[in-house]
């Protein structure tokens, strides 16, 4: 049997990752087609006010907060830096104002493109690299559907 080649490995990472983040291109691995596939459009629709209602114990901007640091914690793991992180305190914002609001999204944008810029040029670096590309994607996926799921909660009640 052939082995895959790391290009394609890779581009079939970015294109999860694109996913998770833009929504479904060519193919949807995980995510439906509806108009807020999509961490970027599901978020253009959430006010501040909504973004901080603690929802199940956390807000939705706890959880953008915390996967923007992912983000940046991610793209440096996979470009070789092992130093510890404050996962702890990457929850320490719950509550936002529209401008806090609108900065938290700039910063989870400019983590987005970072993290896709690492994977393109660094996860076929190492095993350690391959791998910390996989689980950020599994990371974004997890908090995509956290999020979407606090989001349907809270306009149902």
């Amino acid at each position: 049997m052939p082995e895959v080649a790391m290009g394609a490995v890779i581009g079939h990472l970015l294109a999860v990752l694109r996913e998770g983040f833009e929504g479904p291109g060519r193919w949807n691995y995980f995510s439906d087609r509806s108009a807020v596939a999509g961490l970027f459009r599901t978020l253009a629709r959430v006010s501040a006010g909504e973004a901080s209602r603690p929802w199940g114990g956390t807000s939705i901007a706890a959880h953008v907060h915390h996967l923007t640091f992912g983000l940046t914690a991610s793209s440096a793991w996979i470009q070789g830096d092992r130093m510890p992180r404050d996962w702890a305190g990457s929850w320490s914002i719950s509550t936002v104002d529209d401008a806090a609001w609108a900065s938290m999204l700039e910063k989870l944008r400019t983590g987005y493109d970072e993290l896709r810029q690492s994977i393109e040029t660094k996860a076929a670096s190492s095993a350690e690299s391959i791998g910390g590309a996989i689980g950020v994607i599994a990371h974004v996926a997890y908090h995509v559907s956290a999020i979407r799921q606090k989001l349907a909660y809270s306009r149902q009640t």
